[in-house]
């Protein structure tokens, strides 16, 4: 993969549940993140003493964040409404040059903040709430 630009790692949601996906407005910086658990099934004849782990088991998670600033568009209203009424609808990540992250997530924090001397920001902070689908780009 070449050298991409950091603005074109979006964070899309589905605005209106019928796959209608909006660039989250305003984001500075964004992050995606993938874990899977492990499951040690190490016993007393694994071979050397080295652990062992078990395939294809254990929790896989994503999380993805982002920070930037507010906007009051349509998007920002839809995150306000998706956290307080804990909504878990479709997100996209695309990530430029390798592919596209679809799935359910939920809004696990939404932060705004601002100095008297500055712009209002936010963050925000997403869980995996489902499977997830990659397609290559």
């Amino acid at each position: 993969m070449a050298v991409q630009a950091g603005k074109d790692l979006l964070i899309k949601i589905d605005q209106t549940g019928d796959g209608h996906f909006e660039t989250v407005a305003g984001l500075r910086a964004t992050r995606l993140s993938f874990n899977a658990e492990t499951v040690d099934v190490t016993s007393l004849e694994s071979q050397g003493g080295w652990r062992e782990l078990l395939a294809g088991a254990g929790v896989k998670s994503a999380g993805i964040s982002g920070s930037g600033v507010f906007r009051d568009a349509n998007t920002d209203e839809r995150a306000r409404q998706v956290f307080f009424s804990g909504e878990i609808p479709a997100f996209q990540v695309i990530i430029p040059g390798f592919g596209i992250v679809e799935g359910p997530f939920q809004i696990t924090a939404l932060e705004y903040a601002g100095s008297h001397n500055g712009e209002a920001t936010y963050e925000v902070a997403l869980a995996s709430a489902g499977v997830l689908t990659f397609t290559a780009l």
